[in-house]
């Protein structure tokens, strides 16, 4: 077999060293046809021993000389959303490809500002929202596109856990609670099945139930109904003690899909002491566990790589791109507005030109 004439691997450099970065590095290795050549990380131990971990042959600390670096063809965005703005803006400047991470900002004018950068340089750019791309998610589209259910009428899609990061429960870093961090792939699950409608307005309800340790809600409960009288259900949590809990129930007029990405699984255990890591927000580490088998694959992070790299590579647009995360930010904002009106509020979708709506849509379509 020869590869002489086969185009060369897309080379990524990965910004971030924490959480995020590890999920992304754990699916690259099952995916094919790239390299990552580079990480930075603030802090130069840490990044050479993630950088050790996956063979990553390169560490700096200084996002600027990851992003002009001869290298790197996509700058992969493993940061908290905070200081996704800055990160964005210089890989753009720089004209590299962008692949950002979930929520693309803290508010839509902080995701209008990634996607005004990218636009204005001219440069590929993929919205890493994984609930898309989990096997799940995307094996019951499969079956949607096939008119198996008739046609999709609501979307209910939960997520919760009991474990946020340190600085989620920051509202100046976090731009909400867990509605903004786990209701963003709500949003995007429901879009995704109600393909071809416009979130219109948002009614939603939110409180500080339980925890000490935010200023922010811990649940939230939200509506969103579509130009065309369709709804999306999204629940987003920070007080489900078992752990990590992932749901989405697709309705339609001739059937029903149920997806359970962290339900039972292949395996079940009981630890009789400390088991170490068991699955992401583990509520325990030992008694009866149902450890998910393959986390990554599990929750969209392989099938997202896999989809950008071919489509880089193919020189298309990927059907997540930041404008998706642009239309996500800005119906949590008009969510974040409903929870002190009462009222349904009008989702403001003004950030986006008319190309990137085109753009988006036809994306989605492919």
């Amino acid at each position: 077999m020869t590869y002489e004439n086969a185009a060369p691997p897309v080379r990524l450099g990965i910004v971030g060293a924490g959480f995020v970065a590890d999920f992304y590095l754990q699916a690259l290795q099952q995916v094919r046809d790239h390299t990552v050549t580079v990480i930075s990380a603030r802090t130069l131990d840490r990044g050479r021993a993630l950088a050790d971990r996956y063979g990553i042959p390169s560490v700096v600390d200084s996002t600027e000389e990851l992003v002009n670096r001869d290298d790197v063809d996509i700058v992969v965005v493993a940061v908290p959303h905070d200081v996704h703005v800055g990160v964005v803006q210089a890989a753009a400047a720089a004209g590299k490809a962008v692949i950002c991470t979930k929520p693309l900002g803290r508010n839509s004018a902080e995701a209008a500002q990634c996607l005004a950068a990218v636009t204005e340089a001219g440069v590929w750019h993929g919205y890493a929202e994984t609930a898309v791309f989990s096997s799940a998610v995307a094996r019951a589209k499969q079956l949607v596109d096939s008119g198996a259910v008739g046609r999709v009428l609501t979307v209910r899609a939960r997520e919760a856990h009991g474990s946020p990061h340190v600085h989620a429960r920051s509202k100046e870093r976090m731009g909400g609670g867990p509605l903004r961090g786990l209701g963003c792939h709500g949003v995007a699950v429901g879009r995704f099945f109600l393909e071809g409608a416009t979130p219109v307005e948002a009614f939603a309800w939110g409180a500080r139930l339980d925890r000490d340790d935010v200023e922010v809600e811990d649940n939230a409960v939200m509506l969103v109904r579509f130009d065309d009288g369709r709804m999306a259900q999204v629940e987003a949590g920070w007080t489900h003690v078992p752990g990590l809990d992932v749901r989405r129930e697709i309705h339609g007029s001739a059937g029903w899909l149920g997806v359970d990405e962290t339900g039972a699984a292949g395996l079940a255990a009981f630890a009789g002491v400390d088991s170490g890591y068991v699955m992401e927000k583990a509520g325990s580490t030992s008694g009866w566990l149902r450890p998910v088998l393959d986390e990554p694959r599990a929750y969209g992070y392989h099938g997202q790589f896999d989809h950008f790299i071919a489509r880089y590579r193919a020189g298309e647009m990927p059907i997540q791109t930041l404008a998706d995360g642009v239309i996500d930010n800005a119906v949590i904002d008009a969510g974040y507005r409903s929870m002190e009106s009462g009222v349904w509020e009008s989702i403001d979708l003004s950030a986006l030109t008319a190309s990137d709506s085109a753009e988006t849509a036809g994306a989605a379509r492919e």
